[in-house]
């Protein structure tokens, strides 16, 4: 399956940078064709300007500056994003790649009165999300998880109409030990693996 990893954090001793550089190793192991798109590594600026937004629906004018992170979506089959959970949602990074990749006749065809938004991504049949939450489950729930609901529901509306889709979460990641990461770590190996066959 060819795989595109999105990963977001700006240290690279994190322990998110430590799952993603495992899980690509597993993918590749696996015989996935991977590519990894680091957006703090690769300094991708998630503000959209005043200019962006105003050719935002111009087809063509709004994939000038994205081509290659348009490209990217294009070609995957599975999208893993690979992120810790701050404020109950998707760092401001990971955000803005989101608003700003993701462009209208492109990805999605833009409603109409009568008809609604056109699904355009629907080579994509597999969305999973690998997170660490500071919150506990219960407070994650509780607060309703805006960042999984963004991504496996919002982009998923885009993608196969039966794309599956998978939610990992280390909850109270601040008060996490050496046995709990590791944990974790494994568990993204054996659930990641089964999702993408």
């Amino acid at each position: 399956m060819r795989v595109l990893v999105v990963f977001c954090h700006p240290c690279e001793e994190s322990y998110n940078a430590a799952i993603c550089r495992d899980l690509v190793a597993q993918l590749e192991e696996k015989g996935h064709d991977v590519r990894l798109t680091d957006l703090y590594a690769r300094g991708f600026d998630p503000v959209m300007s005043a200019e962006e937004r105003r050719g935002y629906h111009a087809p063509q004018e709004n994939t000038v500056r994205i081509a290659e992170d348009l490209e990217d979506i294009k070609w995957c089959e599975g999208l893993v994003f690979v992120y810790p959970t701050w404020w109950f949602g998707p760092p401001a990074m990971l955000k803005g790649w989101l608003e700003r990749v993701w462009v209208p006749h492109e990805t999605f065809g833009m409603p109409t009165e009568g008809q609604g938004m056109q699904p355009r991504m629907q080579h994509i049949t597999r969305i999973g999300i690998v997170t660490t939450c500071g919150a506990s489950w219960f407070v994650s729930k509780l607060v309703g998880e805006p960042g999984r609901k963004i991504i496996l529901r919002g982009i998923r509306l885009l993608a196969h109409p039966r794309c599956k889709t998978l939610y990992l979460a280390h909850f109270k990641m601040d008060s996490s030990t050496p046995e709990s990461r590791q944990r974790y770590l494994s568990r993204v190996r054996r659930r990641i693996t089964a999702f993408l066959e």
